[in-house]
């Protein structure tokens, strides 16, 4: 038995026995009544970088469908190595209403895993080494991890080396200014924001120094309330960050081989990411789903395929829910607004041209602008940008 800490729980202990095949989460104060009484819910578990989007998802298919999602985040490792498992879900989880709050729930008896939601590929968690046939792996939206500083600090921009330097060594690393490991603030070995900082920086992702902030919403708070902003830096999910510009600001990464740093946007205001879309920002991935699946690779839990589905474009979204603007106003990028691809936890990147581009509505959607043509039908479309899509002339 070991123990992790549950990211939509606050500090709450969470204790993953993997051997009994139950993942126990401590309850909290209240919760509403059970899970399995909430409108057909359907059950998840994993990182917390997805709650900002599963909060507006879950509470339009509330409203729309209705159908309850359940979800966990105990961090993305825990997730899927539940799912390898068989672990069933007891103790409590996050839901969301129909106004997008979030509730809590109780699982009154063990409960089947329905999917796992994690910002990286799974052999890259301790203990996968390989997805067995049966347990499908299905891509989603994109997601920039960030490395954040308070909006006192004066610093703007880190390099790979300096990021190497501070949360590989500490104030042994001489990174000035973040030199103190009591402003450091990171993650545990499950988390999906550590692991990629681990691959993009070569700090092994169990020696990382710092303070363990147990959370995304904790790493903000940390960094925003430090008493020294110039030394104190965190890494977040982008979404997250996104939420809490007012508190924390983005720094520019600048990678190996890069001559100066990216924000995932064009700027440090801005939402378009630009940097992202295009490659320039280094630390990006999809969202990744896991589920089930049969001889034909196909989902075998229809309520899981039809949610992950919404993600991927499988699946037509309930009349009133428009995951271009959910998935567009949580911060992340869908597939088709991007302008390039990689394979693998921030493998080599690519240029590649989706099949049926949004970038157009993306960029409205982001920023309230966009310089594209509006339009009804193609027929008002250029050959350049022959088709009009979600209101505006693309590409193809």
């Amino acid at each position: 038995m070991f123990n992790i800490t549950d990211a939509g729980l606050g500090n709450k202990t969470v204790a993953l026995l993997f051997g009994a095949g139950v993942l126990l989460v401590a309850s909290p104060a209240r919760a509403d009544g059970n899970c399995k009484d909430k409108p057909a819910p359907i059950y998840g578990i994993g990182g917390s970088a997805t709650k900002p989007l599963f909060g507006k998802v879950g509470a339009a298919l509330a409203a729309a469908s209705p159908r309850t999602l359940v979800y966990q985040a105990p961090g993305a490792c825990v997730g899927i190595n539940g799912l390898l498992g068989d672990t069933k879900l007891t103790g409590t989880a996050s839901y969301w209403d129909a106004d997008g709050k979030e509730q809590t729930c109780t699982l009154d008896v063990p409960t089947t895993i329905d999917f796992v939601s994690m910002g990286n590929s799974a052999t890259s968690c301790p203990g996968v080494a390989a997805l067995p046939a049966d347990v499908g792996d299905f891509e989603g939206p994109v997601n920039a991890y960030t490395l954040i500083a308070p909006v006192a600090s004066s610093q703007t921009s880190i390099s790979r080396e300096a990021a190497y330097f501070a949360f590989g060594f500490g104030q042994q690393g001489q990174a000035a200014p973040w030199v103190d490991e009591s402003q450091i603030y990171r993650r545990d070995p499950n988390a999906a924001v550590q692991l990629f900082l681990s691959i993009a920086t070569g700090v092994p992702v169990e020696k990382f120094k710092g303070i363990d902030t147990k959370t995304n919403s904790g790493t903000v708070t940390a960094v925003a309330q430090s008493p020294k902003p110039e030394a104190a830096i965190g890494v977040v999910s982008g979404e997250v960050a996104d939420a809490n510009r007012a508190t924390v600001k983005i720094l520019a990464y600048q990678h190996a081989g890069q001559r100066c740093g990216f924000w995932p946007d064009s700027s440090p205001t801005a939402f378009d990411k630009k940097s992202v879309r295009n490659g320039q920002y280094w630390m990006w991935a999809p969202l990744h789903f896991f589920a089930k699946v049969d001889a034909q690779k196909k989902i075998v839990n229809a309520a899981a395929a039809d949610f992950i589905g919404l993600f991927t474009g499988a699946t037509a979204p309930p009349a009133n829910v428009d995951m271009l603007s959910i998935e567009t106003k949580s911060g992340t990028v869908p597939r088709c607004a991007m302008n390039v691809w990689r394979d693998g936890d921030l493998g080599d990147i690519r240029r590649e041209a989706p099949e049926k581009p949004c970038g157009c509505a993306f960029e409205n959607i982001a920023t309230g602008t966009t310089t594209c043509t509006a339009c009804t039908t193609d027929a008002q479309c250029g050959t350049s940008t022959p088709t009009c899509r979600f209101g505006f002339c693309e590409a193809r």
